[in-house]
């Protein structure tokens, strides 16, 4: 099920023009509202163990539901430098939108994160991931959108990185600080693919669109609230990185 569809086979039961006078204020009031318990977000520590930068640039490769919400959190972000919408797990050929919403591709909708690890750790990029950027319960679907393609995984580039998810994952696991168990799997990186260009930065340009105000909005509200050290109001978008 796309996106589009999940969201849009229940607006049209109570009449589009309805639906669009309250998501005006629906909009207004996700950024205004403090977080609820209702948006899956989840106080957690920050990891044990993290990484020992090596470099002034580096990339993290997250999945976890629909790539629009995961980049409009990670844009905002302090230090992360680009945040790309694409998709990752399967092949080249087969990297294209209503391809991987077979679910048979292999791919997952994932976010290519280029960060400055002296201004952000790889760690604290995992406790955003798993706090308020999606749920980690959920296996293979988020919120409305259900299929392999939505699934949480983290695709680890190097054996730090392994380790440090892996380490992470057990340590919220034993504390039990979510609903159920973290499903979130760990897969090797091999390639990332960009998303098509009407992927890109859709929170930020797309904020009255009816799937962003119920379902990415307050994910950003969220990662304001309890991370203010590590929030920033001016989002880094894909259209303003110079190559």
């Amino acid at each position: 099920m796309s996106k589009s569809d999940s969201f849009l086979r229940p607006l049209t039961r109570y009449g589009f023009l309805a639906a669009a006078a309250f998501v005006a204020v629906a909009a207004f009031a996700a950024w205004q509202l403090p977080a609820r318990a209702a948006e899956e977000a989840v106080v957690i520590p920050a990891p044990s163990i993290d990484e020992k930068p090596a470099a002034a640039s580096e990339k993290a490769i997250f999945a976890g539901g629909c790539f629009w919400g995961v980049q409009g959190v990670f844009q905002h972000v302090n230090g992360v430098t680009n945040a790309v919408s694409g998709y990752s797990g399967g092949d080249k050929d087969t990297a294209h939108y209503e391809m991987v919403g077979s679910s048979q591709t292999g791919h997952a909708e994932t976010v290519e994160i280029t960060y400055d690890p002296s201004k952000v750790t790889y760690g604290q990029l995992l406790q955003v991931f798993f706090s308020v950027a999606h749920n980690p319960t959920q296996l293979n679907y988020q919120g409305p959108d259900h299929g392999t393609q939505y699934r949480s995984t983290i695709f680890v580039a190097n054996g730090e990185q392994q380790k440090i998810a892996e380490s992470y994952i057990a340590e919220l696991d034993k504390a039990k600080l979510f609903s159920g168990p973290i499903v979130t799997t760990l897969e090797p990186f091999k390639a990332f693919y960009p998303a098509e260009g009407y992927h890109q930065d859709f929170l930020t340009l797309n904020p009255d669109y009816p799937y962003i105000v119920f379902n990415d909005l307050p994910k950003v509200a969220n990662l304001k609230q309890m991370f203010p050290g590590l929030y920033r109001d001016t989002p880094v978008l894909v259209s303003e990185v110079k190559s």
